[in-house]
C-alpha cells in the first residue's frame, strides 16, 4: 500500500533480463482512475495571481482551509501578483497537470485575452475549469457631495455636463473599468475615466472628491456605504444584492440589459486527469456552501456558486465574448 494506506503506486524496477521494453512501457502507464485514487500524496498548491489581502486571496484562503481538511493534505497559497494577474495565471498554465497545482482567479481571465493581443497562453484552451466559487456585483457609488440620489439623476447630470463628471477605476481593463464602459455604452453617458493603480486608491480618490463616481467592487465600499461616506446608486447584477437590499440593480433603475458580474473561480492546468477535477469540484462545491464559508462570503457581499466544470466553462466562454464587444467599442487598451 502507498502512503496513508492509499492504493499501490504501480512503480516497477527494471532488472537485466526482466520484462521486455514494450511490456515495461505498458506496466509503467498509470491509468487516470488509479492516479485519482492515489491522489493526493503531498501538498496541493493554489496559485493566487493577486497580492495578499484582496477578495480573490481571501476566497482562496477560505477554500484552502476546507480543502485541506477534506483531502487530508496541506493546501498552500502561493501569491504571484503582477501584470493584471497574468504572471500567476501563466505560472499555473505551465505547471504539471498532476492535480498538485491549481489556480484561484477573478473574472480577469475573461478580460485579459481581450486586452492583450499576444498572450502566451489561451485561458480557455490551457486551463481546466473546476468550479465558479463566488459571485458579487460591483456598485455604482457617488461622492456624497454630488447632487444625485439615483441612476436617472446621475444620467441627467452627465447629459447636462458632458465629459465633466469623472469616474475612478482600479485601472484600465479592470472589472471596475469595464462596468463603467458598459454603462456608458448602454446609456450614452459621457463620463471621464480616471484610472488608479488598484481598487483602494480608486475608492480613496472618490472619497477625496478627485472623482465623482465609481463602479467599485462591493467589498471595497460596503463599509463606506453603510457608514454614509459614499452613496450607492445601483448594483451591476440583474437583481439586488442581499448586502445592500435597498439599492436597486442598475437594470432595474432603467438601464435595460445592464449586467456585469464579478466572480472568483477555481481552475487547474489543462490535462489534469478528469477524476481529480471531479474530486476537486465536489470538495470545492461542498466548501463554498459549508456553514463555515457562507457567513465569511456574506460578510464580503459575495454569494457562493459551486457549479459544474461544464457550467463554469460556459460562463468563461460567454463572458470573454461579451467583454470583447465592450473593449472593442470603448477602444480600451492595457496600461
Amino acid at each position: 500500500m502507498g502512503r496513508h494506506g492509499s492504493a499501490p503506486s504501480w512503480r516497477i524496477q527494471l532488472r537485466p533480463g526482466g520484462a521486455s521494453a514494450a511490456a515495461a512501457a505498458v506496466l509503467l502507464v498509470l491509468p487516470a482512475a488509479a492516479q485519482a485514487q492515489a491522489w493526493p500524496q503531498k501538498a496541493v498548491r493554489i496559485i493566487v495571481p493577486q497580492s495578499p489581502g484582496g477578495s480573490t486571496d481571501a476566497m482562496a484562503r477560505l477554500l484552502a482551509a476546507r480543502l485541506g481538511e477534506a483531502l487530508g493534505q496541506a493546501v498552500l497559497i502561493d501569491n504571484r501578483p503582477g501584470a493584471g494577474s497574468l504572471v500567476g495565471t501563466e505560472l499555473a498554465v505551465r505547471a504539471s497537470p498532476d492535480g498538485y497545482t491549481t489556480l484561484v482567479v477573478s473574472s480577469s481571465i475573461t478580460i485579459n485575452p481581450n486586452m492583450h493581443a499576444k498572450l502566451s497562453f489561451d485561458p480557455q484552451r490551457d486551463l481546466a475549469p473546476i468550479t465558479q466559487l463566488s459571485a458579487f456585483p460591483n456598485v455604482l457609488v457617488a461622492n456624497v457631495a454630488l447632487p444625485v440620489r439615483n441612476v436617472q439623476e446621475l444620467l441627467a447630470l452627465a447629459r447636462a455636463k458632458p465629459g465633466q463628471l469623472a469616474y475612478s477605476s482600479a485601472g484600465s481593463g479592470t472589472g471596475t473599468h469595464l462596468s463603467a464602459e458598459l454603462f456608458k455604452n448602454l446609456t450614452g453617458a459621457d463620463l471621464l475615466h480616471v484610472p488608479y493603480k488598484g481598487g483602494g486608491p480608486s475608492v480613496n480618490a472618490l472619497l477625496a472628491g478627485e472623482a465623482q463616481v465609481s463602479f467599485a467592487t462591493l467589498p471595497s465600499v460596503l463599509s463606506q456605504v453603510r457608514a454614509g461616506k459614499l452613496r450607492a446608486l445601483g448594483v451591476t447584477t440583474t437583481r439586488r444584492s442581499f448586502a445592500l437590499p435597498d439599492v436597486p440593480a442598475i437594470a432595474e433603475a432603467g438601464v435595460a440589459g445592464y449586467e456585469h458580474v464579478q466572480w472568483t473561480g477555481f481552475l487547474a492546468p489543462a490535462g489534469t486527469p478528469a477524476p481529480i477535477i471531479a474530486r476537486l469540484n465536489a470538495e470545492a462545491v461542498r466548501a463554498v456552501h459549508s456553514p463555515e464559508l457562507k457567513p465569511a462570503l456574506a460578510s464580503e457581499g459575495a454569494e457562493p456558486v459551486g457549479n459544474t466544470p461544464q457550467q463554469f466553462a460556459a460562463i468563461i466562454r460567454s463572458e470573454t465574448q461579451r467583454i470583447a464587444q465592450v473593449v472593442r467599442k470603448a477602444g480600451i487598451k492595457a496600461d
